[in-house]
């Protein structure tokens, strides 16, 4: 039986807003990270996309803040950092749904936001800060901030952030927080990341929690795969897919190249299209974002580290135009879907070259995913099975 937020010792003042916006009950990864992390531990946490790890690591930020008040003003006691400004902006925004209660001041600093407005915010009384690594650097290297006063730091999608190229930038900060006393890093895999190397860096005999999503949770996104056997082929698969599915759209593809080449092809074939790439400028990041929320019929073409982070209701289906190479880069992708316990469709278009690429993503999940056909648009070729020229090469190997 799932226990009640009163349970996990919290104020009531925090469990009022929690009720007041509908969360009854502490998911799963909140029953097992809240008194971990209140009674002192640094945590590696395993928990999948889209199951509460936010308000996880925030409610006993909070918590630690309202149990151990400060005596006088000053800078911040917590330190959240997210790979991304889209993340690190969501998790701000759920900080900020407790000050009005708690009179705890939030700051959010990232990239992309002019420079002075930052600094003037981090100069007033200001008790967490959520930031990306490398603007709240730039900051400590200027002389406009530090870290003294930082007691916990949570560090969110360590995983991604390593795959970023952060892992410097996020060691150099947890050196600037010289009274740190506790570290909180959740990951949605600890496989061949580096993750567990980093974490034995820069924790101290760290509890690892591992979350399961509930069982109801994982066949809520129902995942197919269609065979391309040339890239105009693959383009037709496309524009009947989208033809399929009505609704807000996502579609991955690996390099800010291909956003611009398939929005053109997309746009030439009548389908209105929003793009976006990781070196766009905030405001066009968030101007993008809103007209996907306000248009419930909307198709949104972008790379990995564009689309980190953002939580958009109602998106239909994902589709991975391109596959990519890593297997939990697609578990990250197709958590866009299937969000606020509705159910998703993830849509792979796999060309033969991408075999291997789909058997590893089939083998880390552990799940065999339905191959699908459209009747006029067969392939033509006999594709490869995932992982057997791999077999055949070890193999030949071992009989040499």
């Amino acid at each position: 039986m799932t226990p009640d937020w009163d349970e996990l010792e919290l104020d009531d003042e925090l469990i009022d807003v929690l009720r007041a916006a509908d969360i009854n009950k502490p998911a799963k990864v909140q029953q097992a990270v809240i008194p971990a992390a209140l009674e002192g531990h640094d945590l590696l946490v395993n928990s999948p996309t889209g199951t509460g790890k936010t308000l996880a690591f925030l409610l006993p930020a909070i918590q630690h803040l309202l149990d151990f008040p400060r005596r006088h003003p000053g800078s911040a006691r917590i330190l959240i950092l997210a790979p991304t400004r889209e993340l690190a902006q969501q998790i701000a925004e759920q900080a900020d749904a407790f000050g009005e209660t708690t009179n705890l001041k939030t700051v959010l600093i990232t990239g992309g936001v002019n420079y002075g407005s930052q600094h003037q915010a981090l100069q007033a009384n200001h008790d967490i800060v959520v930031a990306t690594p490398g603007r709240l650097l730039d900051l400590i290297g200027a002389d406009q901030y530090e870290l003294e006063s930082v007691e916990w730091l949570v560090i969110d999608e360590a995983d991604r952030m390593l795959d970023m190229g952060f892992t410097s930038a996020v060691k150099q900060l947890v050196n600037e927080a010289r009274n740190l006393k506790q570290t909180l890093l959740f990951s949605a895999t600890l496989d061949s990341t580096g993750v567990q190397r980093f974490s034995a860096e820069i924790q101290k005999e760290p509890q690892q929690i591992t979350i399961d999503p509930p069982k109801r949770e994982r066949g809520k996104i129902v995942q197919r795969w269609y065979q391309a056997d040339t890239a105009a082929h693959k383009f037709k698969l496309l524009e009947r897919i989208l033809g399929e599915y009505k609704g807000r759209r996502i579609i991955f593809v690996r390099t800010r190249e291909r956003v611009e080449e398939l929005a053109g092809k997309l746009q030439s074939a009548g389908v209105k299209t929003l793009t976006l790439r990781g070196d766009m400028p905030q405001s066009d990041r968030q101007r993008i974002i809103a007209r996907m929320e306000k248009f419930e019929d909307s198709t949104l073409i972008a790379t990995d580290v564009a689309a980190r982070g953002i939580d958009i209701d109602d998106i239909e289906v994902v589709i991975n135009f391109d596959l990519p190479k890593q297997a939990d880069v697609y578990l990250h992708r197709i958590g866009r879907t299937a969000r606020a316990g509705k159910s998703g469709v993830a849509v792979a278009l796999v060309e033969a070259h991408d075999a291997e690429l789909l058997g590893r993503i089939e083998r880390y999940q552990k799940v065999k995913m339905e191959r699908r056909v459209i009747d006029d648009l067969r392939p033509q070729y006999k594709f490869p099975t995932p992982g057997k020229s791999k077999k055949k090469k070890a193999k030949k190997k071992k009989a040499k």
